[in-house]
């Protein structure tokens, strides 16, 4: 039991004054259940149902409305029902009973003190049609895998975590996060598997633990797949995924196979919807507001990138490596930096995206973009030197402003760069494992006027 960062956000949900039932969302094994026992602490009162249990389901249809649920759950959990405002009841795998997912509109009207969480993997592929979750009723917050920095705590490096939260962050400190954080790239953040090696420091003992995770994750397509052919082709897509994971995919083929651009189309957008992937489309626009091309061939992200480096083969190659970008034609690099900028992002509605601009003539492409104080900051996650970033200088040839960054293996510093069209902005050069903390260091760049600056 570790610290998670959702527990920050959880915790400014528990004191809204608007506050409605919350329901948490996220692969299969992220620790959403763990979360949420670990947020209970805030209460005086927990009641935690699951519903794949028969004796929770059931509660649901012996007691069919809000006032007698709420009573009976207290009654049979011996807690004290004056103490509402003080309890959290927490109504785990909801998908599994369309009733409970019906009441979760209730609670708010009825008993707004009573402080409601509900979590389901498969709670979008699993409900019936007749079956909605109550919208406007309900509010929603995504649990991801563990990131560096929770990676950190879960470790004891509590030192190391103190270093990389600080801005700027301490150059002495440099050597030690960029060998974590080579850890963190090959393991990833599965909360499982990384208690495993926080308890055992043996990265033999996670085979079995990917191995169990992966076919969990196939088993798991009987229980949504509209029929025994599209329980293939979603498997099918789940080997790809992970295999093609920080790539730019196309449908037709997808994995080498015969299957048509329709089936994969299908299967991917409900492999979207448990989270195991997320589709990121390009944008042509250096401004906001962006507007994706979906037109044009999105890039892959799997859930984690230790399942990946699994999958592939590539936790080998990782063992020792000076740089991230050596490895799989640098998808490694490009996909850990989109899993640390992911779980900064708590709503479903924060997404990834990049900049593409698909010539024959001159093409470019910008790994990423981010949203900061209105205007779209280029990220890009590199090893070489200033003047191999072409992508960029043309993307900041089109931008309203003067920041850009550079994700590499480097320390941080920030200096002078010109485009060849002769426009001049500031380039932050980051280490990887800051992807997670963008925001914090353009408000310090912005905020100190900072030109030049290293160490």
């Amino acid at each position: 039991m570790y610290k998670r960062l959702i527990i920050n956000n959880l915790n400014k949900w528990r004191l809204a004054d608007n506050r409605k039932p919350l329901v948490l969302r996220g692969a299969r094994q992220v620790g959403k259940t763990t979360a949420v026992n670990l947020f209970s602490q805030n209460y005086a009162q927990f009641i935690a149902l699951n519903l794949e249990k028969p004796d929770d389901a059931g509660l649901f249809s012996k007691f069919p409305t809000v006032d007698q649920f709420i009573e009976a759950a207290f009654f049979l959990h011996k807690k004290d029902l004056t103490q509402k405002g003080q309890t959290l009841l927490f109504i785990d795998e909801i998908q599994q009973v369309p009733q409970a997912i019906s009441m979760l509109r209730y609670f708010r009207e009825s008993h707004p003190q009573l402080h409601v969480i509900a979590a389901g993997s498969l709670l979008e592929t699993a409900l019936r049609e007749e079956v909605n979750i109550p919208v406007g009723r309900v509010e929603y917050r995504v649990v991801r895998p563990v990131n560096f920095e929770e990676f950190l705590l879960a470790l004891g490096e509590n030192e190391a975590h103190a270093a990389l939260t600080q801005v700027p962050m301490k150059p002495f400190a440099h050597a030690t996060l960029l060998r974590l954080f080579h850890l963190y790239t090959l393991i990833g953040g599965m909360p499982e598997v990384v208690q495993s090696y926080a308890i055992h420091r043996d990265l033999s003992r996670l085979s079995t633990l990917y191995e169990s995770l992966l076919i969990s994750y196939l088993d798991d397509v009987e229980k949504y797949a509209r029929n025994t052919s599209m329980v293939q082709v979603l498997r099918h897509c789940i080997r790809t995924a992970f295999r093609e994971a920080g790539s730019r995919v196309t449908f037709q083929g997808f994995g080498q196979s015969n299957y048509r651009s329709r089936e994969v189309g299908e299967a991917i957008r409900t492999l979207q919807k448990v989270m195991l992937i997320s589709l990121t489309y390009p944008s042509i626009s250096a401004r906001l507001p962006l507007m994706p091309d979906h037109k044009k061939k999105p890039k892959l992200h799997a859930l984690d990138t230790g399942l990946v480096n699994y999958f592939a083969g590539l936790q080998t190659e990782l063992i020792g490596t000076p740089r991230l970008t050596d490895i799989y034609q640098g998808n490694v690099a490009e996909h850990i930096v989109a899993q640390e900028m992911l779980a900064q992002k708590f709503t479903l509605l924060n997404e990834l995206s990049f900049w593409a601009r698909d010539k024959k003539s001159a093409s470019a492409e910008v790994d990423f973009t981010y949203i900061h104080n209105g205007h779209v900051i280029p990220v890009e996650v590199k090893s070489g030197s200033i003047g191999k970033l072409r992508s960029l200088h043309q993307f900041m040839d089109q931008a309203p402003h003067r920041w850009a960054v550079r994700l590499y293996a480097g320390e941080v510093n920030v200096h002078a760069a010109t485009t060849p069209a002769a426009k001049q902005y500031r380039l932050i050069n980051l280490p990887y494992y800051l992807a997670g903390h963008l925001g914090s260091y353009l408000e310090w760049v912005e905020a100190e006027d900072i030109r030049d600056f290293s160490g």
